[in-house]
């Protein structure tokens, strides 16, 4: 089988030609993109000296402290100062999703102390007035209430008509400062009022509950079979383990075994999700059952034929297509099968490689958490602006409504005399300020990206020193410190350039998210559509710098040539061959990805019938009892996935080595015994190419 040259040479340079002193990756070698690695070293020290000017001048409790409604920050601002917990008006409001991002819908002020009595508007339609003096100071009430000048059950429904006074008063309890309602269940004393009344009150005051309880029994059922989590996490690392040691010999079998696997699933899911669908469609269910409610709401779900339909056409689609790329890839993926199992051997002749990503994943950790936490304090510096709120016509010295004030100074010229406030406002930061955030974002990524392509580059050599080792029982035992210490001493300056390209590019791409949702209330739909495909031109962009960058990491790992020059050669070798480049690195990855779900599914129906099952804790000595019984499967399922990610990108990333230096070993050598093929004899077998060595 002759060399494949899908392309015209000349459009991208000449094949590589034999060179007798080539033996893998050079020793020596060159420091390369000194400057970008310097201006890495100086961008690192301005973000150091960032996070420490932070730290020594941000004040964390400006964002963590409860804000009421108009902004003041309970316990911290004058007018609170005593006032140091936070109380809603409607708490059964705040169930929304978009809470997290708009904020409860209700009232919210600030107390001395959560509230201990429970008071209920249809209970104060049976108070006397003279109940009512004895309650008042149990109201919640906006600032400017006169408490003392509620004195009859006509004067306090009015301000809870008026939305001055919360109208349900709950006994709660302090959670970081907020005062949340704890679970009330004896409704049977409200004698006075119909049972339609006491079962909406009942719904309105339990739905809190059962959200509480059912996070309690979700953290409970996930602290009780811990042991079994991380017992079951060890198990699936060692199935990875074997999965990879196992495709050395057997990876024909086992990679069409995740194929056939995932094909067996999609079928009998489509074959379940019709006849579910073709039940519920002649024997539709009528359902009632709170969301709140875990296991029931999941149920609940389950018995809409709705659900089954939307499950039955994803199989379809999504079987379909991985039948149509079995069917014209076969012959694609028995070369990709070979590739993989050569992968398997360097992988297993340096088992190191499995643990080394562990480092880089730990430094990225730490680098999210320095930038979070340095985000957070530069949030918090500013100048604090207050402004008058609620003054009315008789003025209290030179104070008008919406004047700014200091709150110390607006307490000692008009204290309560006035209904007006000195009310937090905004803060307002420095300009400097915003560029120093914009140091930290820009630090996290490129600290990210960076991370990212150093294990690359470090990986690659140690893959390629394996590749081009002729008698592979030669490798050296330290081939993995071998790299480490070459690209440190050498390309630290590339992986900087690589990762800076990368990082320019996100920044791009962050910018238009911004840009996208400052022109949202426009709803412009041609800047909308420019902006979208702005948006997708960039996150392919991205991409395609990415598979560029991981090249030509392997090819300054191999050559040790600069970031430009190195890109350069990886994409001219890759023009070369295309369509071999294209095919085989799609379905790489794409045999890759069923591995990973055979690995995850099994592991997480495994687990479920592990935690669902008797015998297994009487052998164990112990009685697990769980409130939700899919909840640690799930869990076991997910941390399954990322696991056999962190193995199979070590996985990948020697696949894409060893093909990059499969396809240099095509244009080098012709097999003669002057210059022998450095592949194995599956692969030469498979491409009908022989060593002619006698």
């Amino acid at each position: 089988m002759a060399r494949n040259t899908e392309v015209p040479e000349k459009d991208y340079g000449e094949p590589l030609k034999f060179d007798p002193d080539f033996k893998g990756p050079l020793h020596r070698r060159s420091c390369t993109d000194l400057l970008c690695l310097l201006i890495f070293v100086v961008f690192l020290a301005c973000w150091g000296a960032t996070s420490a000017y932070a730290i020594m001048h941000g004040d964390v409790r400006r964002l963590l402290v409860p804000t009421d409604s108009d902004g003041l920050k309970c316990g911290l601002d004058s007018s609170v100062i005593d006032k140091p917990y936070l109380v809603f008006f409607d708490m059964t409001k705040c169930i929304s999703p978009t809470v997290p991002i708009n904020g409860c819908p209700t009232k919210q002020v600030c107390v001395k102390e959560c509230p201990n009595t429970m008071i209920l508007r249809i209970i104060i339609d049976t108070w006397t007035d003279s109940k009512i003096k004895e309650m008042r100071d149990k109201f919640v009430c906006k600032y400017h209430v006169d408490k003392t000048a509620i004195d009859s059950k006509t004067k306090i429904l009015k301000l809870m008509d008026e939305e001055e006074c919360a109208e349900n008063i709950f006994e709660s309890k302090s959670t970081s400062k907020r005062c949340l309602p704890v679970q009330f269940t004896d409704f049977t004393q409200l004698t006075a009022f119909t049972e339609e009344q006491i079962a909406r009150l009942e719904e309105n005051m339990n739905i809190l509950a059962r959200i509480n309880e059912m996070g309690t029994m979700i953290v409970e059922d996930l602290v009780n079979a811990r042991w079994w989590i991380v017992f079951s996490l060890f198990v699936v690392m060692i199935i990875c383990l074997i999965y990879i040691a196992l495709m050395r010999w057997i990876a024909a079998p086992i990679v069409w075994f995740s194929i056939f696997g995932v094909v067996a699933i999609l079928s009998y899911s489509i074959y379940l999700a019709y006849n579910r669908y073709a039940y519920l469609k002649a024997n539709p269910v009528v359902l009632d059952v709170p969301i709140t409610n875990l296991k029931a709401g999941a149920k609940s779900v389950l018995m809409l034929q709705e659900t089954w339909l939307v499950i039955l056409i994803a199989a379809c689609v999504i079987l379909v297509i991985i039948l149509l790329a079995i069917v014209f890839l076969r012959k694609r993926i028995v070369i990709a099968i070979a590739l993989i199992k050569e992968g398997s051997k360097a992988v297993s002749s340096v088992m190191s490689t499995l643990i080394f990503p562990i480092f880089p994943w730990i430094m990225q950790c730490l680098v999210l958490c320095l930038t979070v936490v340095v985000g957070v304090y530069l949030s918090s510096i500013g100048e604090t602006n207050y402004k008058v709120v609620g003054m009315n016509e008789t003025r209290c010295g030179e104070y008008k409504d919406g004047d700014a004030c200091i709150p110390e100074r607006f307490e000692e010229e008009c204290g309560s005399s006035q209904n007006a406030f000195c009310h937090f406002f905004s803060v307002t930061s420095p300009m400097y300020i915003k560029a120093l955030l914009a140091v930290d974002v820009v630090g996290f990524f490129w600290s990210i990206f960076f991370l990212e392509g150093l294990g690359e580059m470090i990986l690659a050599s140690t893959f390629a020193t394996w590749y081009w080792t002729f008698n592979k029982s030669n490798v050296p035992f330290f081939t993995l410190t071998n790299g480490i210490a070459r690209t440190f001493r050498y390309h630290l300056g590339t992986i900087a350039f690589g990762s800076l390209i990368i990082t320019i590019c996100r920044l791009i791409r962050l910018a238009l998210e911004y840009v996208d949702y400052k022109i949202k209330k426009y709803d412009n739909f041609l800047t909308r559509a420019i902006l979208c495909c702005c948006r997708c031109f960039f996150a392919c962009l991205e991409s395609f710098l990415k598979f560029i960058s991981k090249n030509a990491y392997i090819m300054c790992a191999i050559h040790g040539k600069p970031f430009c020059t190195s890109a350069r050669d990886a994409f001219s070798l890759l023009m070369r061959n295309i369509l071999r480049v294209f095919v085989l690195d799609r379905v790489t990855d794409f045999l890759f990805f069923l591995s990973k779900v055979i690995i995850s599914v099994g592991c997480g129906i495994a687990a479920y019938f592990a935690f669902t099952s008797p015998e297994l804790y009487k052998i164990a000595g112990e009685n697990l009892q769980l409130h939700y019984d899919l909840i640690p499967p799930l869990i076991v399922g997910i941390a399954a996935y990322i696991i056999a990610s962190v193995f199979f990108s070590v996985y990948s990333m020697a696949v894409d080595t060893l093909f990059l230096c499969f396809l240099e070993d095509c244009e080098r050598n012709d097999g003669t015994r002057e210059k022998p093929y450095f592949m194995s004899k599956e692969l030469m077998k498979i491409l009908n190419k022989k060593n002619k060595i006698k």
